[in-house]
């Protein structure tokens, strides 16, 4: 049974996340995983159609530690965010699946793929494929699946940033015939180490500060993404304390 937070499906326990990715794989499954932080969680609370792709999902991760701990204190729990760029490291550091890296810039890509091979040397003969810039509507996703599909990945790494990703990821599902897709935007930068965008320091990770130095890293991008969660949070928090209630 899949736990509603804030009207998404949400899974805090860590092992069972990695229990359905990897059954999935095992059973040559095929799915997508939507890392949830405030911009999506806005974004699927005013849009049902979004709501409904995220909900859709294999599982979804709280990539937020201030969502968490907003729900911790809601639900009188301890909640810990699985952050989607640790995820990332974690299933390239297995050095056990076939992988595919689908999106960014060429120059991205070049970067990241020289810098995972250091971690697992079989990368560098993995398909790193930029796509076209266009709307989410008008991909040749029959085509984009038929590339995948020829190299039988057991997962495939979606960078279009969000909400994009996760539109691309549940229009592409159809086609595909195996594959775990994860959709994780600018984890692709955070490892190619090159560019504008990074990943917070250890100390402002550790301190749940990675939103404000994402805020001040690219401030026209996330200050507005951020003013719109305040502005929807109060409703939320109410919402989710009456389900809480309902349920006692």
């Amino acid at each position: 049974m899949k736990n509603h937070y804030f009207n998404v499906e949400l899974e805090f326990d860590r092992d069972k996340v990695d229990s359905i990715i990897q059954k999935t794989i095992s059973n040559k499954g095929k799915g997508y995983v939507c890392s949830i932080e405030s911009n999506n969680l806005t974004v699927a609370n005013n849009s049902p159609d979004f709501l409904k792709v995220v909900n859709g999902s294999l599982v979804n991760i709280c990539d937020g530690s201030m969502l968490a701990k907003i729900l911790g204190l809601i639900h009188n729990k301890p909640y810990y965010s699985y952050v989607g760029a640790d995820l990332f490291i974690k299933y390239i550091k297995m050095n056990r699946y076939k992988q595919f890296f689908l999106g960014n810039t060429r120059q991205i890509l070049d970067a990241l793929k020289e810098n995972l091979s250091k971690i697992d040397p079989s990368i560098k003969n993995m398909p790193f494929e930029e796509l076209p810039f266009r709307d989410v509507e008008n991909f040749d996703y029959k085509a984009i699946a038929a590339l995948i599909n020829n190299q039988k990945p057991d997962i495939i790494w979606v960078s279009l940033g969000a909400p994009k990703q996760e539109y691309f990821m549940n229009k592409l599902l159809p086609y595909l015939e195996q594959g775990v897709m994860f959709g994780f935007g600018a984890i692709f930068n955070f490892n190619a180490n090159i560019g504008e965008v990074k990943r917070a320091p250890d100390w402002m990770i550790n301190l749940r500060l990675e939103w404000l130095y994402r805020a001040f890293e690219e401030p026209k991008k996330n200050i507005p993404r951020y003013s719109n969660f305040v502005k929807i949070l109060p409703r939320l928090i109410i919402r989710e304390k009456r389900k809480l209630n309902a349920l006692k």
